[in-house]
């Protein structure tokens, strides 16, 4: 079966950086567009970086310049570079694969990795 499992979260200063990194199985990978996202408390789960089998990327906004998507379709990861954090970064990150045009998630939801940005 489908499965995402993220790891690479944890408490950082504002201005630092965390390096997430999302093992996928079950599917084929490298034919998938795949998806960083995010769930604060009380909001609802939205998209921060998407990258698409060829390598083009995709960010949010809140994000641009900030993080870096990356895949290795060699071992089916997929992870996410996150500089110069701030305290509204704080959230449980997941990764998923990505219906065409960022449409839709196709597979069930991982554990995901709590990133925690606070002084």
């Amino acid at each position: 079966q489908v499965q995402f499992v993220e790891s690479g979260g944890g408490l950082v200063q504002p201005g630092g950086s965390l390096r997430l990194s999302c093992a996928a199985s079950g599917l084929s990978f490298s034919i998938y567009i795949m998806g960083w996202y995010r769930q604060a408390p009380g909001k609802q789960r939205e998209l921060v970086a998407g990258c698409t089998p060829g390598g083009s990327k995709n960010y949010a906004d809140s994000v641009k310049g900030r993080f870096t998507i990356s895949r290795d379709n060699a071992k089916n990861t997929v992870s996410l570079q996150m500089n110069s954090l701030k305290p509204e970064d704080t959230a449980v990150y997941y990764c998923n694969a990505v219906g065409t045009g960022y449409s839709s998630t196709l597979g069930p939801w991982g554990q995901g990795t709590q990133v925690t940005v606070s002084s």
